[in-house]
C-alpha cells in the first residue's frame, strides 16, 4: 500500500512537470480553483497513470514483444504515449476535463496528439526514473 500511495505521489509530480512544461498537455482543477483542488486532480490522474501502467502496460508489451525486437526497443516511446492517451480518454469519462491532450477527444485523436502524449511520456518516464531512484536511496521505496 506504501508503494502504490509514494507511486501515486511520483506519478502526480511527474505529471505536474509534463503539464509545466507542455501547453498542449493540460489538467484541471476538480471543482474550483484551490490549492486542494489542483492537488486532488493531479493526484486523481496520478493514480489513473500507475494503475495502466500497473494493469495495461504489460500486457500491451508482451504483445508487442517481436516490435520490441524489430525496433530495438524504440516502440516503448509509442507505446507510452499511447497509454498516457489512455489515462486521458479514462480520466475525461470519469470526471470530463480533468487531464487533456490537445488534439484528442470525443471524434478521436490527431497525429499531433499523439507526438504530445510521447513527448509527455518521454518526460514522464525520465522525471519518474530520477524520483524512484531518489526514493530508493533514501530507503523508502
Amino acid at each position: 500500500m506504501k508503494r502504490f500511495l509514494l507511486g501515486t505521489v511520483i506519478n502526480s509530480a511527474g505529471l505536474w512537470l509534463v503539464a509545466t512544461l507542455i501547453k498542449a498537455i493540460h489538467i484541471a482543477p476538480w471543482g474550483g480553483t484551490s490549492v486542494w483542488n489542483w492537488l486532488a486532480s493531479y493526484l486523481f490522474v496520478g493514480m489513473i497513470f500507475g494503475l495502466v501502467t500497473a494493469i495495461i502496460t504489460p500486457v500491451i508489451k508482451v504483445l508487442a514483444f517481436p516490435l520490441y525486437l524489430l525496433t530495438f526497443g524504440l516502440i516503448s516511446v509509442l507505446i507510452n504515449g499511447a497509454m498516457l492517451l489512455l489515462v486521458s480518454w479514462i480520466s475525461s469519462a470519469i470526471k470530463v476535463g480533468v487531464f487533456h491532450i490537445d488534439g484528442f477527444g470525443a471524434t478521436g485523436a490527431t497525429n499531433t496528439a499523439l507526438g504530445w502524449a510521447m513527448l509527455g511520456a518521454l518526460i514522464m518516464s525520465v522525471s519518474t526514473f530520477i524520483a524512484r531512484a531518489l526514493f530508493k536511496s533514501m530507503k523508502l521505496l
